[in-house]
């Protein structure tokens, strides 16, 4: 079989190599499934750059998910249990990374059954953004019908997803972009009130679209300059979860802007969320999932499609500024 495979970190497009492999075979409780599509999210540049919280030990094969079809099933019941056997479509949630392959061997713990009108596509991108969205959103903030949350790099694939939460679920969104060509698009998509960072005054306009109030509720990915204008953005006693870093700035905090009004501040990481739940926890979020893939509300625009051996092409175009779609690879010969 062949797989992406970097021997140390470094720009993607020096680094990636692809390879032939032997297939591996599954072990008790586990399962091989022959990968179709997967998607080149953030946080695998970022291990592939060697700047995530947590990095493989090399030679490594990264890739957080994406999704195939089971080809073989090793010993034990896990499997069977969870009605998973050969050629079921699965969406794979490969926590340690390893699922840009053609073959990946991984626990049937970490496979999900995805109905047949799903597209291939969809299930690709099943767990990382559409989990995210919902457990920061429902789980731990809890958001209430007709608050505001503050959202950075809302023309994100993730942006998005919670835009179309909000319509869905009730409550409102207050979206910070870069860029002012992204504002009518948003806006079509169900954005409450958009921001355009580079040219208007954040906290003016915040301000002036909750009337006085800001926020109770926001969420970071940027860090810097960004998500210091989501904390800045915080009412009193509201939250705010950080849950990246892609300009690799840190946020310059004066501390009296979390003091005054009693603020908080928390990081998420999703691994570390999923590993405190129980199995039936997971099930039903799983459910939830598949549900609003389905009613097209955690759905991911696609931007392109590249074959394994181009994954140089597909790596740049990931980098693109202004994307406003998932890059996918096909596994397939």
């Amino acid at each position: 079989m062949k797989a992406i495979v970097f021997d140390q970190f470094g720009s993607p497009s020096d680094v990636l190599k692809v390879r032939e492999l032997p297939t591996p075979e599954p072990a008790p409780g586990q399962v091989r499934v022959r990968m179709k599509r997967v998607p080149v999210n953030p946080s695998d540049m970022m291990v592939i750059r060697g700047r995530y919280g947590r990095l493989p030990k090399l030679p490594a094969t990264p890739g957080f998910e994406g999704m195939g079809v089971i080809e073989a099933v090793g010993p034990g019941f896990l499997a069977k249990l969870r009605g998973i056997k050969p050629g079921r479509r699965v969406a794979v949630l490969h926590g340690e990374g390893g699922s840009w392959a053609q073959q990946v061997v991984l626990s049937a713990r970490n496979v999900v059954p995805i109905p047949d009108d799903l597209p291939d596509d969809q299930a690709a991108a099943f767990f990382v953004n559409p989990a995210t969205a919902l457990v920061m959103v429902n789980k731990v903030l809890q958001v209430p019908r007709g608050a505001w949350l503050l959202q950075t790099a809302a023309g994100s694939a993730l942006g998005r997803m919670i835009i179309r939460l909000g319509k869905a679920q009730g409550f409102r969104t207050l979206n910070l972009i870069r860029r002012a060509d992204g504002v009518d698009e948003l806006k079509k998509l169900g954005a409450d009130a958009v921001v355009v960072t580079s040219t208007e005054n954040v906290q003016e306009r915040i301000a002036a679209i909750t009337e006085g109030k800001k926020v109770a509720h926001a969420v970071d990915c940027v860090g810097g300059s960004m998500g210091l204008e989501a904390v800045k953005s915080l009412g009193p006693d509201g939250r705010l979860l950080l849950f990246g870093t892609l300009s690799g700035e840190p946020i310059a905090l004066n501390s009296r802007d979390l003091m005054t009004g009693s603020k908080h501040i928390d990081g998420f990481w999703l691994s570390d969320w999923v590993k405190q739940q129980h199995p039936i926890t997971m099930l039903g979020l799983f459910r939830q999932i598949t549900n609003q893939l389905l009613a097209g509300v955690l759905t991911s625009s696609v931007e392109a499609t590249y074959k394994l051996e181009q994954i140089h092409e597909a790596a740049q175009h990931a980098d693109k500024p202004g994307r406003t779609g998932k890059i996918l690879l096909s596994m397939e010969d």
